[in-house]
This record gives C-alpha cells, structure tokens and sequence, in this order.
C-alpha cells in the first residue's frame, strides 16, 4: 500500500489498518494484550464485537505510558529526584532533559514521531497514528452486528476521549499543534497533507469539543471495574476539560509576550495576546473543574482518609496516619481518591522498586530494593513546618539553624529514630514530609507490617540510614542515592524484600487525584476573582486538613513572620500559596514537572540554580549534613517546549519549529 505522509506520521487510509501488539494496562485482566496474527481490513476489523473491540484496546495502548519512567519525562527530567545514570541495570537516561541535553536532531521524549534512543514510546506508534486510528473507529463503530446500542455509545465515547487526550497531551509538549479532525482521503492534494499548527484557542476548544462530547457517552464510573479500571469515564474526561483549559489560561500559554512573534507562513499568530479576553480563560478553567469536583463527587470519589481505609485503625499513632494519607492517596491500589490512574505496570513496579531501601544487609542481592530515586534538597525545603507554612514564612524557624545537630526524643519517635542525632532541618516538619521522604535516621512505616508503629512495637520500626557505607547509604554501584535521600511517596507500605525475594505491592500511577482537582479548582478561582474569598480557601483547606494542617488563613496568621501574616488575603499572596500547595501535595507523581513549566516559572527553578543533596560520602553527622552541589543544570525559554524532529520539519514546510528551537 502507498503511504502518504502528513507533516510526520504515516496517514491509514479507509481500507487498510494496522493493529499492533499492546501492553498490559490492569492487574486482572489482559485488554490490552491483543496479538493479532495478521493485518485485517476495516471490514474485517468491524465485522462484530469482538473484532472492534480489539481494535479499540489497541486505541487505548496507543496512549502515553504516564509514570514509565523511561518515556514520561516529568520524572527523571523533573529536578525533584536525581538519579545515578544508571540503576538497576537500566539507563535513566531521560535526566539528560534536565541536564540540557535536549535537541532537534534526536529530541528526547519523541511523541511527535515515537522515536527515542532504545525505547519503543506508546506501543510504537506516533501519537498522531492513534489519533488517525481513533478517526477510523469512529467512523465505523457503527458497523459490527452484535454491539449493542449502549456498548457502541460508550467505545465512541472512549475513542472521542482518548482523540482529547493525545492531542492534550501533544499540546502541552509543543505547544500549538495541528488539529487531526478527521483523516485524509488519497486524492487529498499535497498542501492539504502539510498541515500546519492552529492556534492555542482553537486548539484548546477543539480539545474540548471532543471531551464534551465524550462526557456524553461515559458512564460515571466503571461498571465492570476489576476487568476495565484505567478506561475512561465521565468524570476523568471532565477532570482532564479543567486540566486543558487551566493550562490554555495558564502563563505560558495565556498572552505569553516571549511568543508575540510566533507567527507561521499564513501570517497567522499561534499564541493569544489580546490581554481583554486573558482573565475569561481563568472563569472558564473555574467552571469546568468546579463541574469536575461535582461529578467526582457523584460518582462517590473522596479524599483518602486512612482513618477509615487502614485495616490498621486503633493500633497507630495519630502521626502515623496523618504520614500514611498522601503517600496511601498515591498509592493504595484504586483508592476512592485515584480519578485515573495507569496501571501499565512493568515500569511502575521498577520505579517502586528505585524508592525501595535495603531492609536487611542481604538486600545486596538481585532480591532488595534499588534505592536509587533521591529527592534533592530543593524538595526537601520545600514542604512545610508543623505549622503549615513555609519554613521561610514561621516565625519558629526564624533565625532556627536548619543545619544544627539535634537529639530526638519521646515526642519524635513517630518521624525520627528516638535517641538518635540528625539536623533541625528534620524536625518538626509537616506531616506530608514525612509521608514523602526517607531521610538519614528518619523512621518507616510499612515493609508489608502495617499493624506497628513506634507507638506499640518500637523495634519493628524501620530506620533509614544513608551515610556512608551504611546500609543505604552510599555502598554499592548502581544502588545508591546520589542525594542521601530516599523517596518514600512511590514505596507502598506493603512493599518488602527478604534474603531471598522482593515482593512490589502494585498498584496503578497516579494520573489525577481528587485532591489535584481541588487545589486546580482554588487556583483557577483565585486567578479569575480579584481578591481571593471563603470559597478560595475551602478546597485548599479540605487538602491539608487531611495530613493536619489548619486553614491558611489561621495558620498565616497564627504562625507567620509580620511580614508574611496577610499573605492570604491577596490574589499574589494566595497564588504563591496554592502554587507550594500543589507542588507539595503532588509531589513525585508528574505533576510539578508540567506545573511549573505552564506557571512559566522552570527558568527560575531550574537555569544555574544547582540541584543539592547531602554530602554522600560523608560518615559522620559533621560530614554528611552538608548540602553539596550535584549538578545545575540549564534551562532556556526554548526548554519550555519539546523540539520537532528536524527531518520532519524537512518534510513538512508548513511546520514551525517549537519556539526559539
């Protein structure tokens, strides 16, 4: 069959497709391991059900593999880990996004054209081939005798979902893109075939034309949900309309001066200025994760609360619980608080098992962990005090040496070793801290026994130890922290490893979380209102009071230095807040990675600013606890987005290169 290009991928013509072979994407069932034996026309592939319903498993493989840690950018190439180049025996080798090492030529995290160094991204197949595949199934799902009216309703509903999706997700990458609204015929003439990226507007109402219609056609929730959990549903594609139109009203996005030039061979301007309409963007992004939030909650999805989820209530500490809330929210498999997740789960088990320590000195086998996912200092600072601040905002830790040794006693033994020496850095931090961070002589719930904290079995408490040659310190080669820090989120308590085997409690990466939608909801509301209000500060709140924390406006009150205490009663004030908010709550699971990129912030965080960890090599309290710089990177404006193959913008003169590219 002749292929005609369009701009870079293979375009499927009505009478020929190809389906490939899938990965996994549940625990129990097997949906997406469709092998077909051979290349099937559209009519053979829509005869009847079960044929249209491998195709349609196919569209679903098609989809980015978020939290694989070899294609899904926002982990390695995040400056909240760092990571030896090679752990495990695998190479780790998107953190050379981070180091700047992103081009043209080669582009790391390829999706354009699903070509990267050793790496088969989303199945093998370009994005924009799923999205053509998408317009075949839609075109046709009518066709199969044997599907039901409601069946029908609901795979059109899946494949106008997964159609948004992957353009959302090409959009946030490149910023505007071409719209694939329908495929191409062959006599489409050559100018026709080169198409050229639309306009962030009509991108982002075209994305979520599709998911209106989506939300149409899917159920609430699953009905079937042990064989179809990952498959979307009403209330993941109204989640994703807030996340889409809250990144189109975003800075990066929003009337962004630094592309006021973006103009393509139509004279046609790819980024929005006109200033008048900016703050509408931010009254729609409200209203569409306002209607997020009540269909979430229709279809009874909540915060996760330990308290009433742990088969362990009435044994732990109230300190263990509030710990165990975000890092379960993440992780408890399919918990009433996981909108979406992604259960794909070879490369996520993997990942676990880079946040698993060492447990017993015979871990040093293929069998134990890989310790090697190390948060770095930034993120370490970043969480706040007990108080639910900063630490540069509370009053307590002003003129507080975070650096000073320190003994822990009675009333720390929940978070930090009884009798044992670490920094003031350690103590008295938020309950989310030590949720989300293993630090030298901090403590660790889990190891598959969640019936004992130091509240009734002190000794069964696990106690990391990073300096080094200790046993999780820096010792073996390939397993190691570079950072003397550990990530605790990622590591399920249930998780364990012996002298002789590793056991990995799997569970689905987390996509969207309830709390994510709140905190979207308080950030979208307080960019659109002019002074923030009751209902600005209600779905922040809701956020930390689960691990703790007093509403902001009391804890900035209570606690804040002078200058800091009316910090919440400015729409500046209150968006720095939502900002630490989000990337606290979130943190490790994807999300700060694209957040700071859309609040147009990453030349900040990242250009020339050295990302720091302990001292590894240190033995001593003196010789660890010195932060040490391990690398600074360099982000530049054109960073923001992903570059465009160069042979395609060969192919297709239509293509604008990503901006400053």
């Amino acid at each position: 069959m002749k292929k005609i290009f369009s701009f870079d991928f293979f375009r499927i013509f009505k009478n020929t497709i190809l389906i490939v072979s899938l990965y996994s994407i549940t625990f129990s069932c097997n949906y997406l391991d469709v092998v077909p034996d051979n290349i099937p026309t559209i009519d053979h592939a829509f005869k009847n059900r079960n044929e249209a319903q491998d195709y349609l498993y196919g569209l679903l493989g098609g989809m980015p593999d978020v939290g694989n840690y070899a294609q899904d950018p926002s982990l390695a190439a995040s400056d909240e880990v760092w990571v030896p180049d090679f752990a495990g025996g695998q190479y780790l080798q998107l953190k050379r996004i981070l180091m700047g090492e992103q081009g043209p030529v080669s582009p790391w995290v390829d999706n354009w054209s699903s070509r990267q160094n050793g790496y088969n991204l989303n199945g093998g197949k370009p994005l924009w081939t799923t999205i053509s595949d998408c317009n075949i199934f839609l075109e046709n799902i009518h066709l199969p005798y044997d599907l039901s009216k409601s069946e029908q309703d609901k795979w059109r509903g899946e494949a106008l979902f997964i159609k948004a999706y992957l353009h959302f997700w090409l959009f946030r990458q490149y910023g505007p893109i071409p719209l694939i609204k329908e495929n191409l015929s062959v006599s489409t003439g050559t100018e026709e075939i080169m198409r050229h990226r639309e306009p962030v507007d009509e991108v982002t109402d075209y994305i979520v034309e599709l998911l209106d219609q989506a939300m149409s056609l899917l159920p609430h929730r699953l009905e079937y949900e042990t064989v179809e959990m990952g498959r979307p549903t009403k209330c993941i594609a109204a989640a994703l309309k807030a996340q889409v139109l809250a990144l189109a009203a975003s800075p990066l996005f929003n009337c962004n001066p630094d592309y006021v030039n973006y103009i393509d061979n139509r004279g046609v301007q790819l980024f929005p200025q006109d200033q008048s309409v900016a703050n509408t963007k931010w009254k729609r992004a409200a209203d569409a994760a306002k209607e997020a939030i009540e269909i979430a909650h229709e279809g009874y999805y909540r915060l996760y609360d330990a308290h009433t989820d742990f088969p362990a209530t009435g044994t732990l500490s109230e300190e263990t619980f509030l710990s165990i809330q975000v890092r379960a929210a993440a992780t408890e498999r399919w918990n009433d608080e996981i909108i979406w997740g992604n259960s794909r789960i070879n490369n996520h088990s993997q990942l676990q098992r880079y946040c698993c320590p060492f447990f017993i000195a015979t871990d040093y086998g293929s069998t134990g962990g890989f310790k090697s996912w190390g948060p770095t200092l930034r993120v370490v600072e970043q969480f706040y005090t007990k108080n639910g601040l900063p630490i540069e905002d509370d009053a307590e830790w002003e003129g507080r040496d975070r650096w000073a040794l320190r003994t822990a006693t009675e009333d720390d033994r929940q978070y930090i070793r009884q009798g044992r020496e670490t920094v003031e850095l350690f103590f008295d931090r938020e309950a989310r801290f030590y949720g989300s961070i293993m630090f030298d002589q901090g403590t660790l719930f889990g190891r598959g026994d969640f019936t004992a904290d130091n509240t009734n079995s002190p000794s069964n408490l696990f106690v990391t130890e990073l300096k080094y040659e200790q046993l999780n310190g820096y010792n073996v080669f390939e397993r190691s922290t570079l950072t003397g820090f550990l990530c605790k989120k990622l590591l399920h308590h249930r998780t364990t490893a012996t002298s002789s085997s590793y056991t990995s409690y799997i569970y689905a990466f987390p996509i969207i979380r309830l709390a994510d939608l709140y905190l979207l909801y308080a950030e979208t509301l307080n960019e659109w209102k002019d002074t923030p209000d009751g209902e600005v500060y209600e779905y922040i709140d809701l956020v930390r009071k689960r691990t703790g924390l007093k509403g902001v406006v009391e804890s900035w009150n209570d606690h804040a230095i002078a200058a800091k205490k009316n910090l919440p009663a400015s729409k500046e004030g209150m968006r720095d807040i939502i900002r630490r908010e989000r990337l606290n709550e979130l943190a490790f699971e994807g999300v700060p990675y694209w957040d700071i990129r859309r609040w147009k912030l990453a030349e900040s965080y990242f250009h020339n600013r050295p990302i720091q960890g302990m001292n590894i090599y240190g033995t001593t309290a003196e010789t660890f606890y010195i932060p040490t710089d391990l690398y600074t990177p360099k982000f530049e404006k054109k960073d923001y987005f992903s570059p465009i193959r160069t042979d395609i913008l060969v192919t297709n003169t239509n293509l604008l290169q990503s901006p400053y590219w």
